[in-house]
C-alpha cells in the first residue's frame, strides 16, 4: 500500500484498515510461533503497512500529540547539553581529579 493511496482513503477506512492489519498480524504471529509460515516477509509487509497508515493519519490529524513530543525532546536535549557543563565545572573544582573515601 502506498502513501498516496493511503492519503486518498477516508479518516474511517484508513482507522479500519489499521485494526484489520493489526489483527491479521496478531494471527501470523501466533502461527508462526507453532508452524513455519507460507509467507514470512507478510509480517514485514503489514508492520510497514500499519506505520504508513498511522503517520498518515497523524499528518491528517495535524500537530497535536506531535507537537508536545517534539517539546519534550526539546526539553531533554536542552538538560543533556548542560550536564556536561556541570560535569566540567566540578571537574575545575578538584584540579580534574576525582576524590575517594580512603
Amino acid at each position: 500500500m502506498r502513501a498516496d493511496e493511503i492519503r486518498e482513503m477516508g479518516r474511517e477506512d484508513m482507522e479500519t484498515r489499521v485494526r484489520e492489519l493489526q489483527e491479521e498480524q496478531f494471527r501470523l504471529k501466533f502461527r508462526s510461533a507453532t508452524e513455519p509460515l507460507e509467507d514470512p516477509l507478510r509480517l514485514r509487509v503489514i508492520r510497514r503497512d500499519i506505520a504508513r497508515l498511522k503517520t498518515v493519519l497523524r499528518e491528517t490529524t495535524g500537530s497535536g500529540a506531535g507537537a508536545v513530543n517534539a517539546m519534550a525532546s526539546a526539553k531533554t536535549t536542552a538538560k543533556s547539553a548542560a550536564k556536561p557543563a556541570a560535569k566540567a565545572k566540578a571537574s575545575a573544582k578538584t584540579g580534574g581529579k576525582r576524590r575517594t573515601n580512603a
